[in-house]
């Protein structure tokens, strides 16, 4: 581990400097790897961990579109493409990236092929921190193992195809080998992580369910309706109620923020920017607080586990879903989007 000094708060965390690609090789040179599901995180570490060079195969539904991408992506049926039962009878290391409610429901398919000996691996600390829930309790004798990136398996994937990668945490539930750490790092280096920092399954998902519902998805879809609706009922019109929420913001700002920290993109700005920023930032700071805090007590408490379970196993929540995400993309701000996409994309192809 190297000790990283992180706004004066010192970390311990693992590069690919101190562990390399040829040590996680050699942690997991005799390791078949099951990757249980191909969705959201499946292709991103299943390709990524197949570039590294590492022993993979994909369990999915045969009727299913995951399995028709995994045959566009190369994987082949009877030699790297199987069902989930026989890839999880052949994984040595059972990667369980299906959806938390896919989890749940097939979990008693997963944990009779947990052997002893074996590797059960997640990226999300949903399932096993909430097991009052979801009765997902793994047998004394396998490892239990978490790797995080922080990012969707698309981001993960473009990364590791531009030559960086995605941050990820670690997390050790179970060690019944005595060999669980090192073979959670060397998961997290064949996925393509940038740098692992270690953690615990509640405390990761505990962040990401505050951070999906708060700034990274829900309190920044909530500013951003609020923001174009008082411009709208100000007399501005869509393109420019759009272009000064959205446009500016995922175009401009963000990237500089992303690249160079805040305090460049406010020294890049104009000073009424600036002093607008600084003097505004606290009262939105201020204002957000008790929301978050509420929010955190309501992923600690279990609700927010409660409530996903139990929406996502209703009948017909898959139709009740498009219709929320239906009046999404159909509003006014996100029709907007959708033509400024397009203008911006006629001009990117002309400067082209």
């Amino acid at each position: 581990m190297a000790t990283i000094n992180f706004g004066g708060v010192e970390e311990n965390v693992v590069t690919r400097d101190e562990f390399p690609l040829a040590k996680a090789h050699e942690v997991l040179k005799d390791e078949t790897i099951a990757v249980i599901g191909y969705g959201v995180q499946g292709p991103g570490q299943a390709l990524n961990m197949r570039d590294n060079g590492f022993n993979v195969i994909v369990g999915q539904r045969k009727d299913s579109a995951s399995w028709e991408k995994a045959v566009s992506d190369g994987w082949v049926e009877g030699e790297t493409l199987f069902s989930i039962e026989e890839a999880a009878d052949r994984g040595t290391i059972i990667c369980n990236l299906l959806s938390d409610a896919g989890q749940i429901a097939l979990w008693p398919t997963l944990k009779e092929r947990l052997t002893a000996g074996k590797t059960l691996y997640f990226s999300h600390g949903f399932g096993i921190t909430f097991n009052d829930q979801t009765n997902i309790i793994p047998p004394a004798d396998v490892d239990v193992i978490l790797v995080a990136p922080k990012g969707s398996g698309t981001s993960l994937r473009r990364l590791f195809l531009a030559g960086g990668g995605l941050n990820s945490s670690f997390a050790i539930f179970q060690d019944a080998t005595g060999k669980a750490y090192e073979k959670a790092v060397a998961m997290g280096i064949g996925v393509g992580s940038g740098y692992l920092f270690q953690t615990d399954f509640k405390k990761e998902v505990y962040s990401d369910l505050t951070g999906e519902r708060g700034v990274l998805m829900g309190a920044l879809a909530g500013i951003i309706e609020a923001q174009y609706q008082v411009l709208r009922q100000r007399g501005h019109s869509p393109s420019e109620a759009f272009n000064e929420t959205v446009e500016e913001l995922t175009q401009s700002l963000v990237p500089l923020v992303g690249e160079n920290g805040m305090d460049w993109m406010f020294s890049n700005c104009s000073v009424t920017a600036q002093r607008g920023a600084l003097d505004w930032k606290g009262r939105f700071r201020d204002a957000t607080l008790p929301v978050l805090n509420e929010l955190y007590d309501s992923v600690a408490s279990g609700e927010e586990a409660r409530r996903t379970i139990e929406r996502g196993s209703t009948p017909g929540y898959r139709k009740e879903l498009e219709a929320e995400l239906k009046e999404v993309r159909d509003s006014e701000l996100w029709q907007t989007g959708a033509t400024v996409r397009q203008l911006r994309s006629k001009t990117e192809n002309v400067e082209a």
